[in-house]
């Protein structure tokens, strides 16, 4: 990121504080296909499609000097089982059981990769059918469980991630997935993990997606304020279940072809996993308000489990990532930072994400229900942490 790609994005920022966006969200009505990687720079996916919050498909030309693409494809583009089974035979993975519904998803298992291949091979020969059903490798985290060096290179639009940045320091988790399985397997209708953007490389094969843009998922609740499952589904149109259907447009639909990268905005909801929030949770359990002790302690309990974090942690979570960039300013107010140095971040960006860090926090230490947390367990207050970040801001505005 350069000063101007900096100063255009903090301009963009305020023009969004003074007219907020309408709870309805607008499609662009086509994606974008980026097909030459020289020509496409940082600039130009930061202000054509992040800023925006709008998805594109970049070509295969992204991605053709993948391991992955090399080595688990076959000459005629179909899965390398041998290679697959040789490497990962052993590995135990996540399936999912596309056929059977449980609550907004499908139900799990866990089996060796090698008995996952040896179903897959017999719904194929079954003429994709099979009496325990259409089953789907989903949410491998294959560069969590093994290296990663030489399966994929992190695409430079995609380097400032907080998520499995958050995720590498702790060295316990991250957010980077495989999914694999025959023609038929799918995933229900859900937006990315705590509304965050994703990207997604077909490695082989092809994948049809249906994007909504954030705001029009409120048009498709049914009658009791439950999402669909399956926005495809012929019940999925009927009027009394679903009466605000008339006020949602047709989703955006892509066909991605093997080797294609395509970005998910921010809050775009799609056809595939969907995750409770605070205020989901209170509204779940509002009846028991007035007699369950610490209603709102037993509430973070509940957005834990459901949610995967919980306000004590989103704060944990922005201090590590707020350290890390406060770590780069004090390098680069000493010159001992370059551009795309070791982090891969250069000194706007650096700047940009201690602004954007400041301003989530900032919202978060007045959220009436951030304020019941107790925050003395924490090694750094989070008023602390805010005056941090605005300090440094202030010292590196003529950066």
């Amino acid at each position: 990121m350069d000063r101007e790609t900096r100063t255009f994005a903090e301009n963009h920022f305020r023009r969004l504080q003074r007219h907020l966006p309408s709870n309805v969200g607008t499609s662009p009505g086509r994606v974008d296909f980026i097909e030459k990687p020289d020509s496409f720079s940082y600039t130009d996916f930061f202000k054509g499609y992040l800023l925006p919050n709008v998805p594109c498909v970049f070509s295969s030309a992204f991605t053709e000097g993948w391991g992955s693409r090399k080595h688990w494809v076959t000459s005629s583009g179909k899965p390398n089982f041998d290679y697959l089974l040789q490497n990962y035979g052993d590995a135990v993975v996540p399936v999912a059981n596309c056929g059977v519904r449980e609550f907004n998803s499908n139900p799990k298992e866990h089996m060796p990769l090698r008995d996952y291949i040896t179903y897959w091979k017999e719904f194929i020969q079954g003429d994709y059918s099979s009496l325990r059903g259409c089953l789907y490798l989903k949410d491998w985290h294959v560069c969590r469980d093994f290296s990663a060096k030489g399966l994929f290179t992190l695409p430079v639009y995609f380097s400032s991630d907080w998520l499995n940045e958050y995720w590498d320091a702790l060295d316990v988790d991250d957010y980077r997935f495989i999914y694999m399985g025959p023609t038929g397997t799918w995933s229900p209708f859900h937006a990315d993990i705590f509304r965050s953007f994703s990207w997604s490389v077909n490695i082989c094969g092809r994948k049809k997606w249906l994007l909504f843009p954030p705001g029009q998922e409120e048009a498709l609740r049914d009658c009791h304020g439950g999402l669909p499952y399956d926005v495809t589904a012929p019940e999925f149109w009927d009027s009394h279940q679903h009466p605000m259907l008339e006020h949602c447009n047709p989703p955006l639909e892509v066909t991605q072809e093997a080797g294609e990268m395509l970005f998910v905005p921010s809050g775009w909801h799609h056809q595939v996993h969907n995750l409770q929030e605070l205020c989901a949770v209170q509204q779940e359990v509002s009846e028991w308000r007035d007699t369950m002790p610490d209603w709102h302690s037993h509430c973070q309990v509940i957005m834990k489990s459901c949610s995967g974090i919980n306000f004590e942690e989103f704060y944990c979570f922005l201090k590590i990532i707020a350290e890390r960039r406060l770590l780069l300013a004090k390098k680069i107010g000493s010159s001992e930072l370059e551009c795309g140095e070791g982090s891969g971040l250069g000194p706007q960006q650096v700047i940009f994400d201690i602004g954007r860090i400041a301003e989530v926090l900032a919202s978060v230490v007045v959220n009436p229900d951030f304020q019941r947390v107790d925050t003395s367990i924490f090694s750094l207050q989070p008023e602390d942490l805010l005056q941090q970040l605005k300090d440094v801001l202030a010292a590196m505005e003529s950066v």
